[in-house]
């Protein structure tokens, strides 16, 4: 029989690839956006966004619920977009990056809270897909 440990060492890797597969997702949502429908390209960008936040929250707190990588997924994703009401030099010069404009945004838009919503929920009804499907001792094994 596997260890905790083990068993949610796999499961650490799962969300991993879950985060590298959405990142690659939002980078091609953003390059190939011309060939994507409007309504598409224009949402799915922050929507995987926060579908990685979530995973992400996953990734570090596999242990806890569900309910908590939620609540901390909105708690951050909402958090970085009121953040951006906050027009100073000194932070503007970080969104002004690439990696600083993909993680902090650049400007405070209402519609975007939408965009997070919609991720972080469709992420997490994901996830509970999943691990019905997999319980933790099967997807461990």
């Amino acid at each position: 029989m596997k260890s905790i440990n083990q068993r949610y060492g796999k499961i650490k890797i799962v969300y991993l690839i879950a985060i590298v597969t959405t990142i690659a997702l939002g980078l091609a949502s953003r390059k190939y956006g011309e060939l994507l429908p409007f309504f598409v390209a224009q949402n799915t960008g922050d929507a995987l966004w926060a579908m990685m936040v979530y995973f992400g929250f996953r990734f570090l707190l596999v242990r806890k619920s569900l309910l908590i990588a939620i609540l901390l997924s909105f708690l951050f994703s909402f958090g970085i977009e009121f953040s951006q009401l906050y027009q100073e030099d000194w932070i503007n010069q970080i969104r002004g990056t690439i990696l600083g404009g993909l993680i902090l945004g650049k400007g405070f838009l209402t519609v975007d809270l939408i965009r997070y919503t919609v991720g972080i929920l469709l992420a997490a009804g994901f996830d509970k897909v999943v691990r019905m499907l997999n319980p933790v001792d099967k997807m461990a094994t």
